[in-house]
């Protein structure tokens, strides 16, 4: 039996439902489950992902040809169901040919609509509308889209002029008019013909005229659009594996463009920005869906509340309003009704919020699509949190609906309340995404890096500006409403967004932006707040949100499920206390050398450096001693009761030295010798690899006394704490061993330092003695080093690099050209390799628990607050893993997830 390759849907029918968004896509997947609960879809059919995948290995004419029977059957199909013909001049079948991956990629591929037309069948079109206007409008468009999409005359950068935007500007100068929809029949026929002109002109053909061949050529262009510069970098962004695909969805038109009584909309059934269960959305009377997201036209909301909320920013008089920008519930009351009710259905059948497209063809309401809409962070909690209060999902569900890294977002600064009441406010748009960005204008997306901070200002946004959108802090649109491409790219990204400011003028030749008269330029400073809606002059300074609330609800739930711990990463007690106050549970990674750069302590380090004897050395560490001490008790006590591993000493002492002629002099004048000795030291201590030189476990087995002064100021602090009643608990860490007797020598040295000073002291504390697994001999050998330690740690940012050979410092060079070209998949710095790096994890913790059944084993580097690699440790069994504190949040979600998977 063959395999199937379409699937059809259509008047209350589908061969496919909800469960089969794998080979449908989200689209294809919902499109069918609509049909089968009772929702108006126009009738179609869907190809499925795995023939986007064929598509790439066998190519166009093989997959047509596979394609072809069933693609033909489907369409005969609709036909039947619509009363209409393919390529009929006088009832012509006309359809949308949309993309519909497995997992939701808004805007980031293409769309065709108005499929099916030529010279021929506008005119039947026109006939049987009795509307010659929407007849030509609707050809304009289609001969425009396929152009732009499947004939490739699309412009590739900002200097490329797009030739069908020119033809249509030229016609609106040339008559005084802004609007499309001010356009004649006659303007619009002289458009087809222009644009017909300018496709012949630039590609040496005519514009196809048969239905058919213009319905291939778009589904192999959708196909086309899974590879796209914008869908990678989206897929990239979103760990979206590229093998996934994409379906493709050819549905009947219907036609929000045909006068008056049509419109065309999207709605939400709950607030995408504040999570509030709140109905909303945006509609244009007769226009084309792309006119809603596309910004061209400033759209009007579906309800009353929306519209006198919108009328409110924008300034607008409740009279004015009415009058000009009425909401769908006053301009078609009975349709609002039914668009209400489908909303209801929609969202207590998938127990999610749904961002819905929909269009009204002459007084009769269509759902054109459905999906889990984007949201921001704290929509995310409170929707999840709300469901949950509602009863609607169980508490699982409740966590594995939340995107781990997006809470993130709710880390983030929001601007200072005194700051921004003094603030000059310059325009104010629609509160698009929430949050506060302050940064220097830029006007392009591809030049968003420009500067450390930027505010990326445009007219509008397009899919092509993605990657602009995700480097800088803020987005501010003239045009658009809630629910334009700025608004629901940033609100998925969790990025400041103000749109639809219309007081904004921009020039984009000048690189400027005019507000009342006022011209600012590039690189100048603006801040947004996406809260409000409000732009304000120059830098308005920010403050940390508030962690209480649904946020401190979900993290109770987290640890509720979660079966391995979430530690933190901090060199300071300020760090510990911040990681405690997100749920961290002890120290993964203390870095004693970060403690040794401030005032006094890089002096004394440098002194110990250039110690030519031990007693030198010691006299220097002597030194040390109190300020290490007292950074410990800071540290321990913030974090009293949980472990806290502390790293002995790990980088190469070449760090530590000064470089400089100046500060060489100054250092010289200190110690009491010269210069040349200063810097004969210097150049003494570089080594051709640094990395791999004299560091870690290898300085404390050649100096032990830098060991001995570690050891003992742990202990003292540990102790001084314990005759305070507080509960310290160290865990020295010997860094970078290689072999066994590595980590025994240094064993050695500090037992016999705590046993000294207990004997000093006359008091004992507990402690445990481990070392981080980072060079892969000490994975391959684990079960011989757990014979001595008590706990691993794996440092996965060494074992990243020494395992793939790539030096972290120079990785930028080529990094990019691979994760381009999908020689990786990821930065293996930023995602733990599963498939090596990963395997050399779950070995070493397999042979060290081989020898040691309750062997504590973590992670500490930055793949510890990773989901996809927290995810992996709870896998391999690790008992927690340690982060930087504003990631704790993160990694607790994963872990909790983890458990629940």
């Amino acid at each position: 039996m063959s395999k199937k390759r379409v699937y059809t849907f259509g008047n209350g029918k589908a061969e496919g439902k909800a469960d089969m968004r794998n080979l449908l896509g989200g689209k294809g997947a919902n499109l069918a489950e609509m049909n089968l609960i009772g929702v108006p879809v126009p009738p179609g059919f869907t190809i499925t992902t795995e023939v986007c995948t064929e598509y790439n290995q066998l190519g166009r004419d093989q997959v047509v040809a596979l394609l072809k029977p069933e693609v033909e059957a489907a369409i005969a199909n609709v036909e039947q169901l619509t009363g209409t013909k393919f390529g009929d001049a006088k009832n012509p079948l006309l359809v949308s040919v949309r993309s519909g991956a497995r997992a939701s990629m808004p805007g980031m591929m293409d769309t065709i609509l108005n499929l099916g037309l030529n010279d021929e069948a506008v005119e039947g079109i026109a006939a049987k509308s009795g509307n010659a206007w929407f007849a030509w409008d609707s050809y304009r468009r289609f001969v425009q889209m396929y152009g732009d999409v499947v004939l490739g005359l699309k412009p590739e950068t900002k200097e490329d002029i797009d030739p069908f935007e020119e033809i249509m500007e030229e016609r609106k100068h040339a008559k005084g008019i802004e609007l499309d929809t001010e356009f004649t029949v006659d303007d619009l026929k002289d458009l087809v013909k222009r644009f017909k002109a300018a496709v012949k002109k630039q590609t040496g053909k005519d514009f196809p005229t048969c239905a058919w061949e213009q319905l291939w050529g778009a589904v192999m262009a959708v196909f086309d659009s899974w590879t796209n510069p914008r869908a990678n970098y989206y897929r990239r962004l979103n760990n979206i594996p590229d093998e996934w695909g994409t379906a493709v969805n050819v549905q009947a038109m219907v036609f929000g463009n045909m006068g008056e009584t049509s419109a065309t909309g999207v709605a939400f059934t709950r607030d995408a920005a504040t999570g509030e269960d709140v109905f909303n959305g945006e509609y244009l009377i007769n226009a084309q869906g792309e006119d809603v997201v596309a910004g061209t036209r400033t759209p009007q909301n579906i309800n009353v509340v929306g519209s006198r909320i919108w009328a409110e920013f924008q300034g607008v008089s409740e009279e004015e309003r009415k009058s000009r920008y009425p909401s769908l519930e006053e301009t078609m009351p009975e349709l609002y009704k039914e668009l209400d009710a489908v909303q209801q259905k929609l969202e207590e059948h998938y127990k999610d919020m749904q961002d819905m497209e929909f269009t009204i063809q002459s007084g009769k309401l269509w759902i054109l699509q459905t999906r889990s809409g984007k949201r921001t962070a704290a929509a995310m909690v409170k929707i999840a949190m709300d469901l949950l209060r509602e009863g609607k999902i169980d508490e699982k569900t409740a966590l594995l609906r939340l995107e781990p890294n997006k809470l993130d977002e709710l880390l983030h600064p929001v601007f200072d309340s005194i700051a921004v009441r003094s603030a000059k406010v310059l325009a104010k748009g629609l509160p698009a995404s929430p949050g506060a960005a302050t940064g220097q204008i830029v006007f392009f997306a591809d030049e968003a890096a420009k500067f450390p901070q930027s505010i990326l200002v445009r007219i509008e946004t397009s899919p092509e500006d993605l990657e602009g959108m995700n480097i800088a802090r803020g987005i501010l649109t003239a045009r658009g409403g809630m629910t334009s491409h700025a608004a629901v790219v940033a609100r998925g990204m969790g990025k400041c967004c103000v749109s639809g400011a219309g007081g904004v003028k921009v020039d984009y030749r000048a690189r400027t932006m005019t507000i009342e008269g006022k011209v600012y330029k590039e690189g100048e400073w603006i801040s947004l707040n996406g809260s409000t809606g409000e732009v304000y002059e120059g830098e308005v300074l920010t403050r940390k949100p508030d962690m209480s609330g649904d946020f401190g609800l979900i993290m109770d739930l987290a640890a509720k499920f979660t079966k391995m711990d979430v530690r933190t990463n901090a060199d300071s007690p300020k760090d510990a206390q911040i990681a405690k106050e997100f749920g961290a549970k002890g120290i993964g990674l203390c870095r004693t050398e970060h403690m040794f750069f401030e005032g006094h302590r890089i002096k004394a380090i440098r002194e110990m450096i250039l110690a030519s004897t031990v007693d030198g050395r010691k006299r220097a560490l002597n030194k040390l001693l109190p300020y290490q001490r007292e950074d410990f008790e800071g540290i321990f006590e913030a974090m009293a009761g949980y472990g806290v591993t502390i790293r002995l000493l790990d980088p190469p002492l070449h760090e530590f030295v000064p470089h400089q002629l100046a500060t060489q002099r100054e250092l010289a004048e200190e110690m009491g010798v010269s210069v040349d000795v200063i810097k004969a030291k210097v150049d003494s201590l570089e080594e051709f690899n640094p990395m791999l030189g004299h560091r870690g476990c290898r300085l404390g087995n050649t100096f032990p006394e830098i060991t001995e002064m570690q050891t003992r100021a742990i202990i003292e602090a540990a102790l001084n704490l314990k005759a305070k009643g507080i509960d310290a608990r160290p865990e020295i860490m010997v860094p970078l061993i290689g072999t066994v007797k590595e980590f025994d020598m240094q064993a050695g040295i500090i037992r016999g330092t705590a046993n000294k000073v207990f004997e000093e002291r006359g008091d004992k504390i507990d402690y445990l003695l481990g070392t981080m697994i980072e060079i892969p001999r000490a994975a391959l050998t684990a079960d011989l080093v757990a014979a001595e330690a008590d706990f691993f740690s794996f440092g996965t940012n060494d074992l990243t690099q020494m395992t793939f050979g790539y030096s972290r410092d120079d990785i930028g060079t080529f990094l990019p050209i691979y994760l381009d070209k999908g020689i990786l998949k990821h930065d293996p710095f930023q995602v733990l390799d599963q498939e090596g790096v990963g395997q050399l994890v779950q070995m070493g913790t397999q042979k060290g628990r081989s020898v040691k059944p309750d062997l504590k084993v973590g992670i500490c580097g930055e793949h510890g607050g990773e989901p996809s690699s927290v995810k992996f440790c709870h896998r391999v069994g690790m008992n927690y893993v340690s982060c930087s504190p504003y990631r704790v949040p993160i990694a607790r979600l994963a872990a909790a997830q983890a458990a629940i998977e």
